[in-house]
């Protein structure tokens, strides 16, 4: 009886083992699926970065100069200086 008793504890205490790898909470699938959401989440934060670069840059040249405001003027409000004449040109 005594014979049996390790192996077969043995072999309880590797299924357990193995069945925590494949459906435990640091299983396969889970570390898995993590890392897609980490490739995800990185590929989201690259994408952040460069539009606040963007907005970066564009407070920089409206800060050194009047030249960007005069062209966000133009093109989103409509401005026009005194003797100029608006043409807009419909595709």
């Amino acid at each position: 009886m005594a014979n049996r008793v390790v192996p077969a504890l043995l072999l309880a205490l590797l299924v357990i083992v193995h069945a925590q790898l494949w459906f435990g909470r640091g299983s396969v699938p889970n570390v898995s699926q993590m890392q897609q959401q980490l490739a995800d989440q990185k590929e989201k934060n690259e994408q952040a970065r460069q539009a606040n670069e963007r907005a970066e840059a564009e407070v920089r040249d409206l800060k050194e100069g009047l030249e960007m405001v005069e062209e966000k003027a133009r093109a989103e409000l409509g401005m026009v200086k005194p003797n100029e004449i608006f043409v807009q040109v419909a595709k």
